[in-house]
């Protein structure tokens, strides 16, 4: 499975931004799709995942904020961010799993692009 993000950069709190994470490679090692976070000094953090059916998951500190989706073809996968707070960034990850369960678990997760910084200031 290949993860490739895009769409990261710098705003000012209270603005927008979307993720978007193109996907290729074995469907079955991707049947539960996450996006993750890691501030420096900080332990990453699983923030939204969604499954194949469009059920999702959200950490508390992101809903109702933050809104992951996938194509029809199931071969993107994004994140909107709305109300960006300073404590929001950190390096986003998009991640693939094969579980058959929404996860925010980060050992659950077998592959990882390679990141998209998000910078938001106060």
């Amino acid at each position: 499975v290949q993860l490739v993000e895009s769409g990261g950069g710098s705003v000012q709190a209270g603005g927008s931004l979307r993720l978007s994470c193109v996907v290729s490679g074995n469907k079955n090692s991707r049947t539960c799709m996450g996006w993750f976070r890691q501030a420096p000094g900080k332990e990453r953090e699983g923030v939204a995942s969604i499954l194949g059916d469009g059920q999702t998951a959200y950490s508390d500190s992101v809903k109702g904020r933050f809104t992951i989706s996938q194509s029809s073809a199931k071969d993107t996968v994004d994140l909107q961010m709305n109300s960006l707070k300073p404590e929001d960034t950190g390096m986003y990850y998009c991640a693939a799993s094969g579980a058959r369960y929404n996860s925010r678990d980060e050992f659950d997760y077998s592959f990882w692009g390679q990141g998209t910084q998000v910078t938001v200031s106060s």
